[in-house]
């Protein structure tokens, strides 16, 4: 039996953290000192983490609950990227991208653990949403070596 008060707490808590992932890399591109070297990558990047919100929107609006729309203290996350890139340069920004990634990762594997979330939901975490985000650990290593 699933606790629906959980599942959404646990459902919020999944949107405001690409909430925050979809202000950061866009806070990130607007201060990135070379755009055309990193800026394509870190573009895809963002359009995953904004379909993964709307992914986790509409699951939520289906629990008749109401998604929430601020990043909360996730949100000092992207402004502490925008300050590293501004700061220490590209190369800062994406270790702390890559750091925000492996957060996500953590959490969606939390998730997974959830006994409280549905099986759609945990099948939308397990084959899209926590594959791209292992991905985009990939990629930005790669951005780390060209960014160098």
């Amino acid at each position: 039996m699933h606790d629906k008060k959980i599942a959404i707490k646990n459902m919020s808590a999944l949107v405001k953290g690409e909430l925050a992932a979809v202000e950061t890399y866009k806070q990130a591109l607007d201060k990135i000192a070379r755009p055309e070297v990193v800026g394509p990558e870190l573009r895809a990047i963002e359009s995953d983490h904004e379909e993964a919100l709307t992914v986790l929107q509409e699951h939520m609006a289906e629990m008749d609950a109401v998604a929430p729309v601020d990043s909360g203290a996730w949100g000092e996350w992207a402004k502490a990227v925008e300050g590293t890139a501004a700061a220490f340069g590209d190369k800062a920004a994406i270790k702390a991208l890559k750091e925000g990634e492996e957060h996500g990762v953590n959490s969606y594997e939390k998730a997974l653990r959830d006994r409280e979330l549905d099986d759609e939901i945990r099948q939308i975490i397990r084959s899209q949403l926590l594959p791209k985000t292992k991905a985009h650990i990939a990629v930005l290593d790669d951005l780390l070596v060209k960014a160098g």
